[in-house]
């Protein structure tokens, strides 16, 4: 019965070998004497074809029942045919004996290869007596085979022993690297189960190094006094700065880098990962301290799509310390940090959001009451007030009673139109009904209604086309905010409203008046006051942010102001445009 085994044993290749190499010999033993006759060497035949079938076996893993017994077993029979066939000791192969004596060195030491030779030994001293010729030949050589037999025993021994103590080490080794690469596979495990249960920014950079450094060195010794320096870079305000590390110091936590050269731009720019030496030459990362013993390095960008997060970096004293199994483990850690960012920015973003848009609409509930204070309502208190003079005036002076009703009536008239453009900039049903470039126009119409502005709209109609509801929705908003602010602290002769296509998947929105202008920067600067200039333009901003538009505007003391929306309309185009304007 054969059986299959997962690894080979080396002394069934030892015995192989051993044989071949007896059989070469007795063929040139052979050779030499001239005696290489079919009729004699039949035996030699079957051991070269015994041995063929061991080496087969012997490649696949596979052995016999009784494997070691059988082998002893074979070689004693045919070598003992083999001796018998070429005439014992007078004939040239007597020396035959040899290949079992080996064999059972081999597989059963000392024991083995004596009983071998004392076997084998018995035979020659039978084919001696038996023949009458060459006794004292015969008892020479059962002497020394059987001398050989104890001596290559004892040789058979050590040699075994070594093997044993030999493969011992290697299973000792492969347990030792089965163990680590299990406890890698935990190490990443528990990664993904980490940063798939947290929304923490904090938390997904610092489980990021510290499972990292866990999966390089599974040893916890090794990984305590392991040197090896980590640290997530993420992107904020355009420069990479340290969101988490391991033994960087106080000074170079506080580092930013511009990733405009050197290994960082690199990373960056290729989008794949890459190993680095010489990290103290590096024209960014040499300023950091942490870095400037280490040898060797690995740099991972944290990218999806078009969206850069930062870079996830090791380094290390050892030059060859980042290989191709550790690259490996860090390339696989390295996609799951990428995911986990992603959701953490989102829900960052998603929170931010929310909180934005809690503001937007009270700051869009104030807007309302001033309104409401400083048109409506206060036109409602005057048409008050001057119905009260209009009762006392009845009794006196009815001509002049009338000229105040009809004053009061106009008043009516105006309020009314106000409360209607009022309701209208809060939900513009003809932006459902006929699209972005009628409610405009409505809007421009009930300003020079309501206030006698005059608004001049100019409005692509394949522009409009290409943009979503929900798109068109925003745009109009950021029109009606900018109108309004116009109306109100311009003193614009003149508003133009503008959309017009300007490049492949971007529009362009225009808000451009004549004018008193202001000075941009020091309306920005009064931000923190809350003045009525500064939240128009914050308002502008984080509306045109909403449709991922790039605004822009431009204004000088006396000279107008010129608003800019630039407004993507697909992906690769708001790459394209957030790219330029990086550069």
């Amino acid at each position: 019965m054969l059986r299959r085994f997962d690894t080979p044993y080396m002394a069934d290749w030892f015995a192989i070998s051993l044989r071949w190499v007896v059989l070469v010999g007795l063929i040139a033993s052979l050779g030499l004497g001239q005696q290489l006759e079919l009729s004699s060497v039949w035996p030699l035949g079957l051991m070269i074809l015994w041995n063929l079938g061991m080496t087969a076996l012997a490649g696949l893993n596979i052995r016999m029942n009784y494997h070691r017994r059988i082998n002893m077993t074979i070689d004693l029979l045919l070598s003992g045919a083999f001796y018998f066939v070429q005439g014992g000791v007078s004939g040239p192969a007597f020396w035959a004996g040899l290949l079992p004596i080996l064999t059972g060195s081999v597989y059963f030491e000392l024991w083995g290869a004596t009983l071998s030779a004392i076997i084998f030994s018995a035979f020659v001293l039978i084919i001696g007596v038996q023949s009458e010729e060459n006794l004292s030949l015969s008892f020479f050589v059962a002497a020394i085979l059987s001398l050989l037999g104890i001596i290559f025993g004892f040789i058979g021994r050590r040699l075994i022993g070594t093997m044993r103590k030999n493969r011992a080490l290697w299973v000792d080794a492969e347990e030792k690297k089965r163990a680590i690469q299990n406890e890698r596979m935990r190490a990443i495990y528990e990664l993904t189960s980490t940063l798939s249960s947290t929304l923490s920014y904090k938390r997904v950079l610092d489980s990021a190094l510290d499972m990292s450094a866990a999966a390089l060195n599974p040893d916890i010794e090794e990984s305590v006094s392991d040197p090896l320096v980590g640290a997530v870079m993420l992107f904020n305000a355009g420069k990479l700065r340290v969101g988490s590390a391991r033994r960087f110091t106080q000074a170079d936590m506080r580092v930013t880098f511009d990733a405009a050269e050197g290994i960082l731009k690199r990373a960056l720019d290729e989008g794949d990962p890459i190993t680095f030496k010489d990290i103290g030459y590096d024209p960014e990362l040499g300023k950091v301290v942490a870095l400037r013993n280490c040898t060797s390095g690995y740099c991972f960008p944290l990218r999806s799509g078009f969206n850069v997060y930062g870079v996830l970096l090791f380094a290390h004293p050892e030059p060859d310390y980042f290989n191709a199994d550790r690259i490996k483990l860090l390339d696989i850690i390295g996609r799951q940090s990428v995911i986990a960012i992603q959701n953490a920015r989102l829900y960052q973003d998603l929170v931010e959001e929310k909180e934005r848009m809690a503001e937007v609409y009270e700051e869009a509930r104030k807007k309302l009451a001033r309104d409401l204070h400083d048109g409506p309502t206060q036109s409602v208190a005057a048409m008050a007030m001057r119905l009260n003079i209009t009762k006392r005036m009845l009794s006196k002076d009815v001509k002049a009673a009338s000229d105040e009703v009809t004053k009061l009536e106009e008043l009516a008239h105006r309020t009314t139109k106000e409360i209607r453009h009022m309701l209208f900039t809060l939900r513009p049903l003809i932006l459902e009904s006929q699209g972005l470039a009628a409610a405009i126009q409505a809007m421009a119409d009930k300003m020079m209604e309501t206030y006698s502005q005059k608004v001049v709209v100019d409005i692509e109609e394949r522009a409009t086309q290409q943009l979503e509801m929900g798109k068109q929705g925003v745009i109009f908003y950021i029109v009606e905010e900018a109108v309004n602010n116009a109306r109100k602290h311009a003193s614009a002769e003149t508003i133009a409203v503008k959309l017009r296509q300007v490049d492949t998947g971007v529009v362009l929105l225009e808000i451009i008046d004549n004018g008193v202008g202001f000075d941009v920067q020091s309306v920005t600067q009064n931000y923190d006051k809350r003045s009525s200039s500064s939240l128009g333009m914050v308002n502008l901003r984080e509306r045109a942010e909403l449709v991922n538009g790039y605004f822009q505007i431009e204004s000088k003391p006396k000279k107008g102001t010129k608003i800019q929306v630039y407004i993507p309309l697909t992906e690769e185009a708001a790459d394209r445009l957030h790219h330029a304007r990086r550069k």
